[in-house]
């Protein structure tokens, strides 16, 4: 059996380029029809982007999937002095104190907090990130594998919850199946009141109540509808257990179930009879059943 997976997922890891550049790559994925990538990286990284989306498109199959890389930088950092600034600020400071015959007392933290004064120089630059495509390629194959386990995780929760919505439609498929031939005789009898009422009490030959119920019968019986379903529950059963990318496969096979479901409450619409009203009943069940099962499986690859 293959992964079931989910398009509902989100995965992280971090890396380095040597030891003064940091980076965290996530991807996050969310339902959508094909594969949409979106990938949110800084704006010197547009040959890193085009390999990217070329390795993404290999792994992944479906889904909305966002791709975020952030980068972090450990600079090594050296503070120097500006002493020309500091040299021209103490020679104003002197002047103005010998000029207004004031004592020379200069403040140094007051000089030391100057904009400009104390100057920070990292040793990160360009040279730093040289590496970088190199080392943010070697974790994109296992950010995929990261990301699938998540995805496979939620794929065979959503798997185990549509086989129980299989068996319950499995279960009023028999139940229908059983109130069939009670609906048959409440529709010929049914049939033969009202055929006597139209005739005033006159006498109905059997061959003609026959004809008539064969007619109704034919318009009204839904065994072959319930042939059908049974039938394409099995295969949506026997495809979960097959695995891989079920995802558009089961969709369709829910809208065959649908219609087979709507079918069987147009034949049963015009019935009497507490069997007949049973299985509408069971018909709107199964249509609120197969509806929580396409919305689940809108979300499988």
């Amino acid at each position: 059996m293959s992964e079931i997976y989910s398009m509902t997922g989100y995965a992280s890891l971090r890396g380095s380029v040597r030891d003064t550049v940091a980076f965290t790559l996530a991807m996050k994925s969310v339902n959508h029809r094909f594969l949409d990538l979106n990938l949110r990286l800084p704006s010197y990284c547009d040959g890193l982007e085009v390999q990217m989306r070329r390795m993404l498109k290999e792994r992944l199959r479906r889904g909305h999937v966002e791709v975020t890389l952030q980068l972090e930088r450990r600079s090594n950092a050296e503070i120097q002095l500006n002493a020309n600034l500091l040299g021209a600020y103490m020679q104003a400071y002197r002047e103005a104190s010998d000029s207004n015959g004031l004592a020379y007392e200069p403040d140094l933290n007051a000089m030391l907090r100057i904009p400009g004064m104390m100057i920070a120089e990292s040793s990160a630059g360009a040279e730093d990130l040289a590496g970088l495509d190199v080392a943010v390629l070697a974790q994109i194959g296992p950010l995929v594998e990261k990301l699938n386990e998540v995805r496979a995780q939620e794929g065979a929760s959503l798997a185990h919850e549509l086989r129980t919505s299989m068996l319950r439609l499995r279960g009023f498929a028999e139940e229908m199946a059983g109130l069939r031939n009670g609906v048959r005789e409440a529709q010929f009898e049914r049939l033969r009141s009202r055929l006597i009422e139209l005739t005033e009490g006159a006498s109905v030959s059997e061959e003609r109540l026959l004809t008539e119920a064969g007619v109704l019968a034919e318009k009204s019986d839904i065994e072959e509808e319930i042939v059908r379903l049974r039938t394409h529950v099995d295969r949506f059963v026997s495809m979960l257990e097959e695995g891989g990318e079920l995802g558009k496969r089961l969709d369709f096979l829910l809208q065959e179930l649908n219609r087979e479901a709507n079918t069987m409450l147009s034949k049963t619409s015009g019935a009497s009879g507490e069997n007949s009203l049973r299985i509408t009943e069971l018909g709107l069940e199964m249509k609120a059943e197969i509806e929580r099962s396409r919305e689940q499986v809108q979300n499988l690859e």
